[in-house]
């Protein structure tokens, strides 16, 4: 058999297509976080934290910001696809990758079947007969069966995809925002810490708003896809959580003007909001919820079945992982695994039990891509052999890790208990995982 390139089996990244540019991937990287938290979360700031709902917000913004300046700076220092997984790989080893990425790919799958979860609500909402049990298995089968096929014909079907769910469900939430800024009403809003009722409260704040502005970590996995990541991570990683953190605020001002103290008991707070402006608004936001939902989680399966298939390009999950299609270059079997487990989790499963290792494991990754960032630019690690453009270079050297990393650790110590021992049984479960996989391909005699 000739060793032509269309001979050779279609493995690792240079089987991938680099079609991915800066636009693309902050549409992605928004995408991905204004998903299925931001339309509960109004409701739950206010009710932790009364008219001081938006320091919250501001926060959590301080603390997220150098996390994607962490990103952006190792980001563009490597190519290969992986996100988290690739990074901690690249500085610190196997095992600090494998724990990355697995920990990632359970903690996605339980938010994509949350997310299906409330996705199912909110079309109930619209159309009562979908909260019977068939009809609702249904919708969340066709669902997860038209996300795959979108994913399945080539990643620039997949990132057109994204960016039009971007489109759609943003335009009627910036609307919102800036109309509720515009036509203030009698609710009350506070800057002032002297109105943040504990620090208990400010602290529960935010593991919520921590989990509301996550999601730049999936967009970011498909590097292998990129164009120039060393210039385009950057740019669209902090172009997006920008923007993210002045639509929430803008959200949450928003909320508490126009309907003041009801919004704290609302069910859905955005809905009721535009409500206030606009009756027929309050269906709008309906309807921008189910389509935000559904743009999250086809950018969780875009981003995670990359993840899935990196574990297979580097043998610690079965050689099918790491393969991609002939004709479209996607890895289907990574885009089936991830699809299928999520749908049949959301199946069974309800949004608050499949997102309660989310919060923790996301923070905690968080703080070892901020060690991990430090780390190779002190060693100005440089995987980018095809890119013309210098990495990103974080100021101060160690000054923005560790601010991220103090940051990351203030947020778990306000954990639960069953939160903590939810994290610490996936830790033990995914080690001995590791230690299987790395005794059989000693065996292979990889």
């Amino acid at each position: 058999m000739s060793d032509t390139p269309a001979a050779r089996p279609l493995e690792g990244d240079a089987a991938l297509v680099r079609a991915v540019g800066t636009l693309a991937l902050t549409a992605a990287v928004m995408n991905v976080i204004v998903g299925g938290g931001i339309f509960r979360m109004p409701a739950a700031l206010a009710t932790q934290m009364g008219p001081a709902a938006p320091l919250a917000l501001l926060a959590g913004a301080l603390a997220i910001v150098p996390v994607a300046l962490c990103f952006a700076a190792i980001g563009s220092r490597t190519q290969a696809t992986g996100g988290p997984y690739t990074y901690l790989t690249a500085v610190f080893g196997p095992f600090a990758g494998f724990i990355a990425g697995a920990l990632m790919w359970i903690s996605n799958l339980a938010s994509s079947a949350g997310v299906a979860d409330g996705l199912s609500a909110q079309v109930a909402a619209l159309a009562p007969q979908f909260k019977e049990p068939t009809m609702r298995a249904a919708l969340l089968t066709g669902v997860y069966l038209a996300l795959f096929a979108l994913n399945a014909f080539g990643v620039k079907l997949g990132a057109r995809a994204i960016a039009a769910l971007a489109t759609l469900k943003l335009t009627p939430l910036v609307l919102l925002a800036l109309a509720g800024l515009w036509f203030a009403g009698d609710g009350q809003v506070s800057f002032s810490f002297a109105d943040v009722p504990s620090l208990s409260a400010l602290g529960a704040s935010m593991v919520l708003v921590m989990f509301a502005y996550s999601g730049m970590e999936t967009a970011l996995v498909p590097s292998g896809e990129l164009r120039d990541p060393a210039r385009n991570v950057p740019r669209a990683t902090l172009a997006a959580i920008l923007l993210v953190v002045l639509l929430y605020l803008g959200l949450q001002i928003a909320g508490q003007r126009l309907i003041g103290p009801a919004l704290a008991t609302s069910g859905v707070p955005l809905a009721d909001t535009a409500g206030a402006l606009w009756a027929p608004g309050r269906t709008l936001l309906l309807l921008t919820a189910c389509v935000s939902m559904t743009g999250f989680m086809m950018g969780n399966l875009l981003g995670t079945s990359r993840l899935v298939f990196a574990l297979g390009r580097d043998g610690y999950l079965p050689r099918a992982f790491g393969r991609v299609s002939a004709t479209h270059r996607v890895p289907l079997v990574a885009l089936v695994a991830h699809a299928g487990i999520a749908w049949a989790l959301a199946l069974v499963g309800n949004f608050d039990k499949l997102t309660l290792i989310s919060g923790g494991a996301i923070c905690l990754m968080y703080g070892c891509v901020a060690v991990a960032a430090w780390r190779a630019q002190a060693r100005d690690l440089r995987d980018m052999p095809a890119s013309r453009n210098a990495p990103f270079v974080l100021p101060g050297g160690p000054l923005v890790p560790l601010v991220a990393l103090v940051a990351m650790v203030a947020i778990v110590t306000t954990l639960k208990r069953d939160e903590w021992q939810a994290i610490g049984i996936a830790l033990a479960l995914l080690v001995a995982i590791y230690a299987v996989l790395r005794a059989t391909r000693r065996d292979r005699g990889e």
